[in-house]
């Protein structure tokens, strides 16, 4: 598992060595948080620029993250998956913070992410959400997150306690290498798996988390979203470990075809006869398909290694983040 600290909160500056900075922050109608939003993570990162993408606003978010100093950008497709597609794709730099538009998560421990980013040349740092405020963090949210990010461990490796923080702190190479392929809140448990699954270097440090301000409303829907996010993780571990999730049906396919088909066996060596016809037209049906899932899992497991083996080298074709300034 990521090992974790609390990071000061105190006016820190990140040892980043003169590299470029970026925080990106994908907005949807948030008017009421974005401009202090911008104002916290441009005092946090002074020498960060501070990128805001409108994903089609029906209020003036746009406008008050100008004027709070931000340089803004507009998404037309919908979702935050496909907002960060798009940040990932035009904005260059060397370190990339992530991070939502509704002012819940705290700017002053940007720097301690960057510093743990830089010093130990990782390429995530995942904000690991703590908060005593009920209305911060709702029963609801604190269930389903516990719950996808325990499927995830089980699924893919326990390295992770908050996969749906949207607080994360990136190296280019991570940004640059990141297919991109959810539209939706399905990107956050995307941007986990990508990581476990070229075992990347990463990290987890906790940071307060609070409410939004008056006047902001949540967009995610608990248990739609939630839904939304455990198909996801299903859909990324059938991509993602073909042989495991098509061997695992074949087990189950099979078992079900051997139960039914026993009883018809015994009869036909007892009588040489088979009186229970469509029980075993059934049950031969099952082992045909699950010998069918087997050998789809066999010949997707490797185009998957494929695919991974690609991914790995535009990953190891951008250098790492340097982390030379270690007493700076």
């Amino acid at each position: 598992m990521a090992t974790m600290t609390m990071p000061s909160t105190g006016a820190e500056r990140p040892t980043a060595g003169g590299q470029r900075i970026a925080v990106l922050v994908p907005c949807y109608n948030e008017e009421k948080a974005i401009g202090l939003v911008v104002a916290a993570f441009r005092k946090a990162l002074p020498e960060a620029t501070v990128y805001v993408y409108d994903n089609n606003s029906r209020d003036q978010t746009s406008a008050v993250a100008a004027a709070a100093g931000a340089v803004v950008g507009q998404e037309l497709l919908q979702g935050k998956g496909n907002v960060v597609r798009r940040m990932f794709a035009d904005v260059e730099a060397d370190i990339y913070v992530l991070v939502d538009g509704d002012d819940t998560y705290h700017a002053p421990s940007a720097p301690a992410m960057v510093r743990r980013l830089v010093a130990e040349q990782l390429d995530m740092v995942v904000g690991c959400r703590k908060t005593a405020e009920e209305g911060a963090y709702r029963p609801g949210h604190r269930f389903g997150n516990a719950m996808l990010t325990g499927v995830v461990a089980m699924l893919f490796g326990n390295r992770f306690t908050d996969i749906l923080s949207g607080y994360r702190v990136f190296s280019r190479r991570y940004v640059k290498s990141f297919p991109a392929l959810a539209p939706g809140f399905e990107i956050e448990p995307e941007l986990t798996v990508h990581a476990l699954q070229l075992r990347m270097p990463i990290a987890e440090i906790v940071t307060p988390y609070g409410e939004r301000p008056p006047g902001s409303i949540s967009k995610l829907n608990t248990y739609r979203d939630g839904i939304r996010i455990l198909i996801a993780i299903v859909k990324l571990f059938a991509r993602e470990r073909p042989f495991i999730f098509f061997g695992s049906l074949f087990v189950i396919l099979a078992l079900i075809a051997i139960v039914l088909a026993y009883p018809v066996m015994v009869t036909f060596l007892e009588t040489g006869l088979v009186p229970r016809l469509p029980t075993a037209v059934l049950s031969t049906g099952l082992m045909l398909l699950a010998c069918l899932s087997l050998a789809t899992g066999l010949i997707l497991d490797t185009v998957t290694v494929g695919r991974r083996e690609m991914k790995r080298l535009a990953y190891l074709a951008i250098p790492a983040v340097q982390g030379s300034q270690h007493g700076d």
